[in-house]
């Protein structure tokens, strides 16, 4: 019970945060959706930093902490729902450059953020 509860309040912050940086980002005069892909890369990265810490410490990927950013923070930051939705949005208003750019980038930088996020946390880790 006590882990549903965390990953309910994460996904709360999680969500919280994802909707101030979307409305934060520039996106008038612009039909690329960067303020998803800010979010869904440095969803990226934070799962990655965080992954990378829990494994450099032997947290158990089912701990508190593991839940509570992991699972609840990161799953209601990201945004792949919106994502796919975009997309059907760009396709259907027959933008399909657009959407190829968007596709592509999502999933390169995506896994780019999460080898930068493991490295990050390395790099946290040996200074301290």
């Amino acid at each position: 019970m006590k882990q549903l509860i965390l990953v309910f309040l994460g996904g709360g912050f999680g969500s919280l945060a994802r909707y101030l940086l979307i409305k934060i980002m520039p996106h008038e005069n612009s039909t690329f959706p960067w303020g998803t892909l800010t979010v869904n890369l440095l969803g990226c990265f934070l799962i990655g930093f965080i992954m990378g810490y829990a494994l450099r410490f032997s947290v158990d990927s089912r701990s508190d902490l593991i839940v509570f950013l992991g699972i609840g923070i990161c799953g209601g930051f990201t945004t792949f729902s919106a994502f796919a939705f975009e997309n059907y949005s760009l396709f259907k208003s027959e933008n399909y450059l657009v959407s190829s750019i968007y596709i592509s980038a999502s999933i390169f930088f995506s896994v780019i953020m999460v080898y930068l996020g493991f490295l990050f946390e390395k790099i946290i880790y040996l200074r301290i």
